[in-house]
């Protein structure tokens, strides 16, 4: 427990503008926290970076970490940080940050958290950021300056100083920063103040948003503090109590299920991919994504990760969001690879050419275009996921109908080609991947239908089941490469093709799946990291520059190690994955050959990668040992 903060111990100093200093963090110097419908990313120099209120996918509040002059943030910070050391840790079993400050002077700490109202699931509150600087021992000099930049930096805002803090307003936003410290305005849009603290004393500031001039500030009591601060914890303590993994790396796939948890929208269910939007994946490059939106790709890795760490709720209210989206086919019969945390179908991609991007990596994109893409392979995610959902909760005779209709156009169209589970923008292929997921969808329907008794065109599936097993095996196989392949006619070895013994399209030690990842470990792997594809060989992605080496990747290695009986070889990929998460145990979309983290940050995909290797090697050396 924090202590209560002391009202009166900050010696407030005026001053003249702190120049804070602007300087890019490396991606993985961040901490992540939230309410269940935005996050907050909060450095390790005790600024928060990035902010999007109301929701994931709105306009940021923060937005530094994409553009360090024009994009606003929420620091605080000891005034002389020269030769101090920083930290990050989280509250043990929660989503709770603490950020620490060591020095000779003292040890300072800054407590972050976002408190998870009463109705989670209720869009359109107010959010809080509780933040309380405490000293551990010693005396420091703090600072703070609160600059926010409304939707993206694009909309003017007001600053006006009040008897209990500040509050900031747009035409559409407001913000109300509540402390006993006094402020002053910085002249830039800001507010800052500096403070001293002595050991055992603490500051308090509350950072809450609101509609345009609903937002006055209200110091709270110690007490009101105090109580947020405990149900946050007892919340979160709560909720990990669910989980029913206490095998080996405990402590990483617990961290791993309460970032899934921080990514989900409480209000519809859904997961978004990652809590960020264009940190690039490369420094410099172009490759820039928006990743604030839920991929039916992510489904069967969700469905899957959940419930075997035993997360039935959270099964059930993404289900729901899932089975919610094939009730709105397109006019065609087909879906969209992806929708909005609340089901929207427009993810219209634009450019935030204000913004200069993460150390100049532009372009700042927002949006995806992707949406419009046709990617065959969530046809098998969603079926995947739907039979693992079935195996719990039954399916209803009209979703199972809308269903068929997405199967009957499957059927017509996994010929087709498409851009894959890579998102290329060089032109449509005939990837293997997309093709192996649509034999996964026609096997997982023909499972469903024969569980629950459903009416099926089952003959017809098998007919076009067996039609596609024979083309991959003939097309997708190379005898020169002793490999599974990217595409029809090419020669290029992909990683996605890890996913063929994952989902059951081979055996797990069929020569083919042995050949397939000998290939991947030779031609794709620096160990223990492994890359998509190489760029000059593969499909064009139509992007220029490189990228780095994809995590999810390994942990899909390290899992077809495991179900070939490779343990040896998996345990210690995974050993050296791990080490690789950042000092709070989280992961970025990929790794650079430095070992930074590069890409959206922290990535949903990722951390369920790795929560499916730790469970599946850790059954596996288990049953090992029982076997002597």
């Amino acid at each position: 427990m924090v202590r209560a903060p002391d009202r009166a111990a900050p010696h407030t100093e005026k001053q003249d503008v702190f120049r804070a200093p602007l300087e890019y963090l490396p991606i993985e110097d961040y901490g992540v926290i939230g309410d269940l419908q935005t996050v907050a990313l909060v450095g390790r120099n005790g600024s928060i970076d990035w902010c999007a209120i109301p929701n994931f996918d709105s306009p940021s509040v923060f937005g530094a970490l994409l553009d360090v002059h024009k994009g606003g943030f929420f620091r605080i910070a000891p005034h002389d940080t020269l030769g101090m050391d920083r930290k990050q840790l989280y509250i043990p079993e929660t989503n709770i940050l603490v950020t620490r400050f060591i020095s000779a002077a003292g040890v300072g700490e800054v407590i972050d958290f976002m408190p998870i109202k009463a109705h989670p699931e209720r869009p359109g509150l107010g959010h809080h950021i509780d933040r309380m600087v405490q000293m551990v021992h010693g005396t420091m000099r703090w600072e703070v300056i609160c600059r926010p930049a409304f939707n993206y930096a694009r909309d003017p805002h007001t600053v006006r100083l009040v008897d209990q803090g500040a509050v900031f307003e747009s035409p559409q936003l407001g913000l109300g920063l509540a402390t006993s410290v006094d402020l002053q305005e910085d002249g830039q849009g800001g507010v800052q103040a500096a403070f001293t603290l002595q050991e055992g004393q603490s500051a308090y500031f509350e950072l809450h948003s609101g509609g345009a001039d609903k937002v006055m500030p209200k110091i709270r009591s110690a007490q009101e503090y105090n109580a947020d601060f405990l149900a946050t914890n007892r919340y979160w303590e709560d909720w990990l109590a669910k989980c029913r993994y206490q095998g080996r790396w405990r402590e990483m796939v617990h961290r791993s299920a309460l970032v899934l948890k921080l990514l989900t929208y409480a209000p519809t269910g859904a997961i978004v991919a990652a809590a960020t939007t264009s940190l690039p994946e490369t420094i410099g490059g172009e490759r820039n994504w928006d990743y604030r939106y839920s991929w039916l790709r992510d489904a069967a890795f969700t469905v899957y990760s959940l419930q075997i760490l035993g997360f039935v709720e959270e099964v059930h209210a993404f289900m729901e969001w899932v089975l919610a989206r094939c009730h709105e086919l397109e006019p065609d019969g087909s879906l969209l690879p992806m929708y909005t945390i609340h089901g929207g179908h427009d993810m219209t991609e634009s450019v935030l050419t204000h913004f200069e991007g993460y150390r100049q990596s532009g372009p700042v994109r927002i949006g995806n275009a992707a949406y419009k893409q046709q990617q065959l392979d969530v046809y098998g995610e969603l079926m995947d996921s739907i039979h693992l959902y079935n195996r719990q909760m039954d399916l209803s005779h009209d979703g199972w109908m809308y269903l068929r209709r997405l199967l009957t156009w499957l059927s017509a169209h996994w010929r087709d080609t498409d851009e894959g589970i890579w998102e290329v923008r060089g032109g449509p292929r005939e990837f293997v991947h997309s093709r192996v997921m649509s034999w996964v969808a026609f096997d997982r329907a023909i499972r469903i239908a024969r569980r629950r008794g459903f009416p099926a065109p089952i003959e017809e599936w098998r007919a076009t089941s067996a039609a596609i097993y024979e083309e991959v095996m003939e097309r997708g196989w190379s005898h020169e490469k002793n490999s599974f392949v990217q595409y029809y006619g090419g020669d290029a070895v992909d990683a996605s093709a890890l996913l063929i013994s994952l989902m059951r399209f081979t055996g797990p030690a069929d020569p083919r799946m042995l050949g397939t990842i000998a290939r991947i470990r030779a031609e794709l792997t620096h160990d223990p990291h492994v890359y998509r594809y190489d760029p000059h060989l593969a499909a064009d992605d139509g992007l220029a520059g490189e990228e780095g080496m994809f995590s999810i990747c390994s942990f899909w290695l390290v899992e077809a190690l495991t179900r070939a009986g490779r343990l040896t070889d998996a345990r210690l990929l995974l050993e050296k994955m791990l080490s690789y998460a950042n000092p709070v145990g989280l992961y970025a979309e990929e790794i650079g050959v430095t070992g930074e983290a590069l890409g959206n940050f922290p990535q949903a995909f990722t951390h369920l990668a790795l929560i499916r290797a730790c469970y599946q090697l850790d059954r596996a050396l288990n049953r090992a040992a029982r076997r002597g």
